[in-house]
């Protein structure tokens, strides 16, 4: 079959994307590489390209990756996509990969998606073409949820992936961006997707095979490297729940060797966070020695030890208090997540945490404000919608003029009710 591949490569969703073209690009079966790929950046892009790959293959798969917040650009986009198909005569597959789909699966392929991978993609997708390529069924291929004429399917779950059989980039198609280390995460907070979509034990990429992945990045140019993990300080963890000094010394030191002279690493900052438990002199010294960081980005979610407890977060508020000590005395800046209106918050919490902000903010510490939205396949996901309550806005007045406060948390609000009414429809 003449086959083409049409992927939405958006700004907020490219990561997983890098990912996929970089599991095609370890794959050895030769059809897969002579498979053209295609990256388009806007719906206007997807739309006319998607039409002129249709005049020139026999069937294009169109991937889209969404989080639970796009859900409402995503619905137009597959309608237009089926809407071009029809008026084209074209035979368009579509698949949905990420957040939203895994959690919504039956919910996504009602959009109008032929199919969703369901979990890790680095195997599901790469066979998910070989199939259509050789025309053969695509219930063999475990990792799918299917659309067909008796209702969805799902093919079966598939074994967690083992990182180092994969690019976590693209050398071939030039994508590139943070590098995965880890992935999964035992403390299965309650808001969170990240281990009910990639399961609670983490699992930690090769250090050769990082050290390598940043070494021909550097032929491209690139100089500097991220690094993308639910928990930074924990890579060569067994339990995910620890911190392996001894591994943590070797990959900050083996990732700055190989990123070269003029080369900077950064871990613990954006895309990525670190547990407050895990800030101590010995890990943040090693940032200092090895990293170009000039902040840690800490996980608090709450100044009530009550509510960090029904989060299921395992870390205390004293944790957050001395993780910022640290991190200042070091003469970095700790930038601080803050989520408003959790589950189970009364007033008496969201006083607790108003003062907490107050201590951090003059310990040095900014916060980062994001307000609570209720996702699918967390445990959270029936809760309400999280609301702003009357003394934090008045704490947030307060210091939003001296830039210690950022965040997005009045358009979470407003998003978080658009799901919250989403999820109960």
């Amino acid at each position: 079959m003449d086959l083409a591949v049409a992927f939405f490569y958006k700004k907020s969703n490219r990561y997983g994307f890098n990912a996929l073209a970089g599991a095609l690009e370890s794959r050895r079966e030769q059809e897969l590489h002579e498979l053209p790929l295609f990256f388009f950046r806007t719906e206007e892009e997807l739309l006319s390209g998607v039409k002129e790959l249709s005049e020139k293959h026999s069937k294009v798969v169109v991937a889209l990756s969404f989080f639970t917040t796009q859900v409402w650009d995503v619905e137009p986009l597959v309608a237009s996509l089926r809407a071009t198909a029809r008026a084209t005569a074209s035979n368009l597959f579509l698949v949905a990969g990420g957040p939203h789909p895994i959690g919504m699966p039956k919910k996504t392929l009602s959009m109008g998606f032929d199919a969703v991978c369901y979990g890790e993609g680095e195997e599901t997708f790469p066979e998910l073409l070989l199939a259509l390529l050789r025309e053969k069924e695509l219930l063999s291929v475990k990792g799918l949820w299917l659309s067909t004429p008796n209702g969805p399917v799902f093919t079966g779950r598939r074994r967690p992936v083992e990182l180092g059989r994969y690019l976590p980039v693209s050398f071939k198609y030039r994508k590139f961006g943070p590098i995965e280390i880890s992935r999964g995460c035992p403390y299965v907070c309650y808001y969170c997707q990240t281990p009910f979509m990639f399961g609670a034990r983490q699992r930690h990429r090769p250090l050769e095979q990082v050290v390598e992945v940043i070494s021909r990045m550097r032929e491209f140019g690139l100089k500097d490297f991220r690094f993308i993990t639910p928990n930074a300080f924990s890579y060569g963890s067994e339990d995910g729940k620890s911190v392996n000094l001894e591994a943590l010394r070797e990959f900050l030191a083996e990732t700055k060797r190989a990123a070269g002279p003029g080369g900077r690493i950064f871990l613990g900052s954006f895309p990525s966070e670190v547990r407050p438990e895990h800030v101590t002199e010995e890990t943040v010294s090693l940032v200092k020695e090895f990293a170009s960081n000039d902040n840690l980005v800490i996980g608090a979610q709450s100044g009530s030890d009550r509510v960090l407890k029904l989060c299921h977060r395992g870390h205390t508020v004293e944790d957050v208090v001395r993780a910022v000590k640290i991190t200042v005395k070091a003469g970095l800046k700790a930038n601080v997540d803050f989520i408003f209106g959790l589950p189970g918050e009364t007033e008496e919490d969201v006083l607790e945490t108003v003062k907490v902000m107050r201590e951090l903010v003059k310990l040095g510490a900014r916060v980062h404000a994001h307000t609570f939205m209720p996702l699918p396949q967390t445990p959270f996901a029936g809760k309400p919608a999280g609301k702003v309550h009357r003394k934090m806005e008045k704490l947030i007045r307060e210091l939003l003029p001296s830039g210690v406060i950022f965040g997005n948390w009045r358009e979470q609000e407003l998003l978080a009710q658009k799901i919250e009414r989403y999820l109960r429809r």
